[in-house]
Parts: C-alpha cells; structure tokens; sequence
C-alpha cells in the first residue's frame, strides 16, 4: 500500500528530479496537497467524533484542536441523544440574549474558529459530542500513513505533482496534472454521494430537504 517514502519516490520518479532543491522542497508540496484535499473533499473518512463537556452556566464549548467544519454537536439528557440546531452567532444573541439564563440547549453557532456558542445556556453540565471534519495527520517520515495515502493516493499525486511542476515552473505540465487531479476528485466525491444515498430512495441529503414531500423541492 503507498504510503509517505512511496509518494515521495513517485514524485521523483515522474518529475526526473533528484535535485538538493527539489528534494528539500517535495514535503511542502505534499503539505499543500494534503491541504487541498481536505478543503476539496466531503468525505466520512474526514470525519472525527470527540467527546466534550457542557457545563452549567456556561454557553461557550471549545472545539476539539483541528476543527474544520462542525458536522454534528449533541449531547445526552435522561439516556437520549439530542441533537443541537446550527444557527448563526446573530440568532443566538437574539435567542438568548441574557446568557444568565438557563435551560436545555437548543441550538449552537460558530463563535469563531475554535469555540461554539449554544443556547439555552445549560442548565446542568451535559456529556456532549462534536462531530467534525477535520486534517489527518500530516504525512511524513514519522506518519507515513494516514487517509489521502490510504484511500485517495490518486488525487494526492496529482495535487502533489501540480505542486512539483509549479516549483519547476513546468506550467503547461501543471494544467495537465491540475486536469487529472480534477477527474480523481470528481471520482471520489461520487463516492462519497454514493456513501450518502439509500438507493431504494429519491437520491437526497440525508437530512432531508426543505419540503420533504415534494423531491427537489426549494
């Protein structure tokens, strides 16, 4: 199975770069590949579930380091799971605009990059969980493996290689590997629909939509 020492020697293999400069460079362009991944892809293989506290009288909950896209923020009351409403920081303020009051939470909203706020501010201190998208770890000498390598070693190539030809200032090479790249991810965001479609059902968002009576309803 390919993993970092794999990529690596694929990027040099295909470029016929063996250069001090080149080297020194091909984890950066990795790192950059790997970061366009997990902006391009819509994938459970991104997905984490961490365990945080909610604790009375208090309507902030940091998130778990790395949070990129909250997918689902619930919490436990009597033995039942419920699931918080994402709303935006202005409905929360209007919602709940003495955060001294307290009561079963409702509703979340990203307050900035590493906390939420929700509402009603607890009552009682909940065991929650946040599930959410967030970067594998970075490939290396170190972590030779992680989902991209596993799982979309395709798409990690091309980005890599756009990456490679950009350094080289190989620009018609780059359009070339940009468009390949553009055909694995196409590829791997079907899987991922694939993944969220029941096929005895109108394809649909899980969630369901606007008005679930009517398919493809605004």
């Amino acid at each position: 199975m390919a993993n970092y020492t794999y990529l690596v020697n694929d990027i040099i293999s295909a470029c016929e770069n063996a250069g001090t400069e080149f080297l020194n460079y091909v984890p950066n362009m990795i790192n950059r590949a790997e970061e366009r991944l997990t902006k391009d892809l819509d994938d459970y293989g991104l997905v984490s579930y961490t365990s945080v506290a909610v604790s009375t009288g208090n309507n902030l909950v940091t998130l778990p380091t790395g949070t990129r896209v909250i997918k689902n923020f619930n919490f436990s009351s009597n033995g039942s799971k419920i699931n918080l409403l994402l709303r935006t920081d202005e409905f929360i303020n209007d919602y709940w605009p003495v955060s001294a009051s307290t009561s079963e939470p409702k509703y979340y909203a990203r307050r900035n990059n590493t906390t939420v706020l929700i509402a009603p501010t607890p009552a009682s201190t909940y065991d929650a969980q946040v599930v959410y998208v967030s970067r594998p770890v970075t490939l290396s000498s170190v972590a030779p493996d992680n989902y991209f390598s596993d799982y979309c070693y395709d798409a990690l190539f091309y980005a890599s290689m756009v990456e490679a030809m950009a350094f080289q200032k190989d620009y018609p090479t780059a359009g070339f590997f940009e468009q390949r790249y553009g055909q694995s991810l196409q590829m791997l965001q079907n899987q991922s629909r694939r993944n969220r479609r029941d096929d005895m059902q109108t394809p649909a968002s899980p969630a369901g939509s606007d008005n679930p009576l009517i398919p493809n309803a605004n």
